[in-house]
């Protein structure tokens, strides 16, 4: 009876060490998310950004902010727009975009009401609508790569499906939930070396991170300056 409970016991040790084997292989080879800025342990990430933006290779998507179609709030005009209350979350996200510098940007928007007035209360200028930016297909990182001048940062107000796009062209796990006007960072460098996923943030989050950016930007300036 010993033997029986023996041999049962080591086949269930077997089994139960196989199971937990494959579960390990299938995390560490399942995509990582994109990283949250946010968060202190990708501190490395927030320096890269800052010098990234500085060099001007990076391309920032941003998500429109709260939609008046799935919101009980007041709408500011058509009901495929945002909601009253949402135009002071764009201006607060353009003003985090200005103290990084917008002098060395360009800036598109997806045409649908929600994207363009979002663009429009976030920066002081025209914003020209790229129909590329609503119609998320495979095709979305090569349109980004066609339209980002090197040298020059580019801003991309569009939908959180695009968002997801991009970090399926990436190989970066889709299953995080940017909310509305969250901004998701990718690095251009060298033409020959891929893009790389930096992270996002989060509209409340940028009162933590802004502070080390624009440090950091200050300092690459002071360098370049000598």
């Amino acid at each position: 009876m010993r033997r029986v409970f023996a041999r049962y016991r080591n086949a269930w040790v077997v089994l139960a060490a196989s199971v937990l084997t494959i579960v390990l292989t299938v995390q560490l080879l399942a995509p990582a998310s994109a990283p949250n800025l946010a968060q202190t342990r990708h501190l490395d990430r927030v320096q890269a950004l800052t010098r990234s933006w500085a060099q001007g290779d990076v391309i920032a998507l941003v998500r429109h902010v709260e939609r008046c179609d799935r919101s009980i709030a007041p709408c500011l005009g058509p009901v495929d727009g945002v909601t009253v209350r949402a135009t002071d979350t764009a201006r607060q996200l353009g003003a985090d975009f200005q103290k990084m510098g917008l002098q060395n940007v360009d800036i598109y928007s997806s045409p649908l009401t929600r994207t363009r007035q979002t663009a429009g209360f976030m920066f002081e200028r025209p914003v020209q609508a790229q129909d590329w930016l609503f119609n998320c297909r495979s095709t979305l990182l090569s349109d980004a790569l066609k339209h980002k001048v090197a040298g020059r940062n580019l801003v991309l107000v569009t939908h959180s499906e695009c968002m997801d796009q991009l970090e399926q062209s990436l190989h970066v796990a889709t299953d995080t939930t940017f909310g509305y006007g969250a901004s998701l960072f990718i690095e251009v460098g060298a033409a020959n070396a891929p893009p790389k996923m930096l992270g996002y943030i989060e509209t409340g989050d940028w009162e933590r991170i802004l502070p080390r950016v624009v440090a950091g930007l200050h300092r690459s300036l002071e360098t370049s300056s000598f």
